[in-house]
């Protein structure tokens, strides 16, 4: 694995993008306006998919998400990190089901 992979090195840069442009101080890092820009960019994910345009298209859109994940992160003062970690062995506990012909694992309930 190279530096260059690692989620640090992946912050940073981000963290960097949102310095040079000030982010913190223009309305970057306000939350609604991320979830927007996050809405929007799933919606370009979606396009890639039922176009079928090319793996590098798709490629490029689900980084453009993710690093606005990262960015979400940092604009909150969360570590996506932990987040991920936590998240994942909650998700390594539960069942998957199959729902109208696909798997499912989330939690369910009769309500």
């Amino acid at each position: 694995m190279t530096d260059h992979d690692s989620y640090q090195h992946m912050l940073a840069a981000v963290q960097a993008f949102h310095d040079k442009h000030d982010f913190r101080n223009t309305g970057g890092e306000e939350l609604a306006y991320r979830i927007a820009l996050m809405a929007e960019e799933l919606g370009e994910i979606s396009a890639c998919v039922t176009k079928g345009r090319s793996t590098e298209q798709l490629a490029e859109e689900c980084a453009d998400l993710f690093i606005l994940l990262l960015g979400t992160a940092i604009a909150a003062d969360f570590d996506l990190a932990d987040a991920f970690w936590n998240k994942m062995q909650k998700l390594s506990q539960r069942q998957s089901r199959m729902i109208n012909g696909r798997i499912r694992v989330s939690e369910f309930s009769d309500t």
